[in-house]
């Protein structure tokens, strides 16, 4: 049994003096695949490199994330069109809107995730989606671009459930994080994600963001790691009223398709 966590940010700085041992720890914990998260044009390029070091076990997406949105000019929209054509790269993204902290305007958010729908819509590369205090904006975008979209998935949902019913009118993928395991704010995730079918459910850490607050034994770093995943697995299957070799199957064929890379949980294998 091996599951894919498919919103890492590797690049982040907590991670640079031990990335090796930070993967090595998630193979020994199952996680076999991680997708790199590209949240500018820096991280995107570092994304690629690490990707080039761990063949094997990384791929990455690449984009300006809203809270960079500012940083999504010619010469660095141009040098991330190249990113695209790479083949470590599985997806435009991390993107969308986010006017909880407006880091960048929601004017500069709203016209740079309209640039990544329409490169999406002229690669056929699938996106990787943000959405945070922003979703009647986001959803009239993506709904006005959904027909030319190969897939895509709005990573660490956190809404509520008329949210979520409209993000799967739309046919879109889910990814869910540990937030499911904060008491404080995630309960209602319990009950909603067993309205996401199973071949649009992808789960994530977010690391090194978002570390499961029930863990049984927490780091005494803070940091989240990938390596944690099989909780998170555990937590949502709970919730589901499923086993976790089930859920952590279902998943893993979710994303190996989503994100176009060999599912090793296959039978054929």
């Amino acid at each position: 049994m091996q599951l894919t966590d498919i919103g890492v940010n590797l690049t982040d700085k907590r991670f640079v003096s031990d990335t090796g041992a930070v993967i090595g720890r998630a193979e020994a914990a199952g996680v076999s695949k991680m997708v790199v998260t590209g949240a500018n044009l820096s991280s995107s390029q570092q994304a690629v490199d690490l990707c080039r070091q761990f063949p094997s076990q990384l791929v990455c997406t690449a984009g300006f994330h809203p809270h960079y949105a500012d940083q999504n000019e010619p010469l660095a929209w141009q040098d991330l069109q190249t990113l695209w054509q790479l083949p470590q790269v599985r997806a435009i993204g991390e993107t969308g809107l986010d006017f909880n902290r407006n880091f960048s305007t929601p004017q500069t958010q709203l016209d740079s995730f309209e640039c990544h729908l329409q490169a999406a819509a002229k690669t056929g590369l699938p996106m990787f989606l943000h959405a945070r205090d922003a979703e009647a904006e986001f959803l009239e975008l993506v709904n006005s671009y959904r027909h030319q979209l190969s897939a895509a998935v709005l990573h660490c949902f956190t809404g509520q459930r008329q949210f979520l019913d409209c993000l799967l009118d739309l046919d879109l993928h889910i990814g869910i994080t540990g937030w499911i395991c904060d008491e404080r704010r995630g309960r209602h995730l319990h009950e909603l994600v067993g309205r996401i079918p199973s071949d649009r459910l992808m789960l994530e850490t977010d690391a090194p963001y978002l570390t499961p607050r029930n863990l049984p034994v927490k780091p005494k770093s803070g940091r989240n790691e990938p390596a944690f995943l099989p909780h998170i697995l555990n937590t949502i299957a709970a919730c589901r009223g499923e086993s976790p070799s089930l859920l952590a199957g279902s998943s893993q064929a979710t994303a190996a398709k989503f994100f176009g890379f060999e599912n090793i949980n296959s039978p054929t294998q």
